[in-house]
């Protein structure tokens, strides 16, 4: 792989996902990655969600990056920047997934929180069981509904995101495209 490494033991180097530019790290990682892995999931990522995750991660670079920029990124051998907020990913097993921000002081540690918590009083928005598709959404939610560079970014990536449909409820309401709440 590579012979320089910058990271420490911060990125697990010889991690297969660290081939497809997802850094694999712990809960609070020391770089400004723009998204990781966290290595203390419970299950790991099937090779369709390891896709989903290199696309998250491109979809980021491609909008908030001019192309010199990106270009240089390219150069390192993992994606970061000191103005990344580093979503972290976690994996508590088949179609159960989470996130939390790096910055992230107060409030659940997870979004949907842990499965041990769900239900309870810190679970402020029910029992949620989410797969990645519907945890990116979450993500790049403000308000109802997914940020439209996001759907418009999975329907640019059929081969990734092959079941994004304009007429699936949302993952935050419920409620179809035009339903009335």
């Amino acid at each position: 792989m590579m012979t320089d490494w910058p990271f420490a033991e911060d990125a697990d180097r010889d991690d297969p996902l660290t081939r497809l530019r997802i850094p694999v790290t712990g809960v609070h990682p020391r770089w400004r990655y723009v998204a990781c892995f966290d290595r203390e999931s419970e299950d790991r990522p099937t090779d369709a969600e390891a896709a989903m995750l290199a696309s998250f991660i491109r979809e980021y670079i491609e909008h908030w990056f001019n192309q010199g920029y990106q270009r240089r990124l390219a150069e390192r051998a993992l994606d970061v920047d000191s103005g990344c907020n580093t979503v972290i990913f976690h994996k508590w097993g088949p179609d159960d997934w989470s996130y939390r921000l790096d910055s992230w002081q107060y409030g659940p540690f997870w979004v949907p929180v842990a499965p041990r918590l769900r239900g309870g009083q810190h679970d402020y928005r029910g029992p949620w069981k989410l797969s990645l598709v519907d945890v990116m959404d979450h993500k790049h939610t403000i308000g109802d509904e997914p940020l439209p560079r996001s759907a418009q970014w999975k329907a640019a990536h059929p081969d990734v995101f092959p079941v994004a449909h304009a007429d699936a409820p949302s993952c935050t309401t419920g409620d179809t495209p035009g339903e009335d709440r």
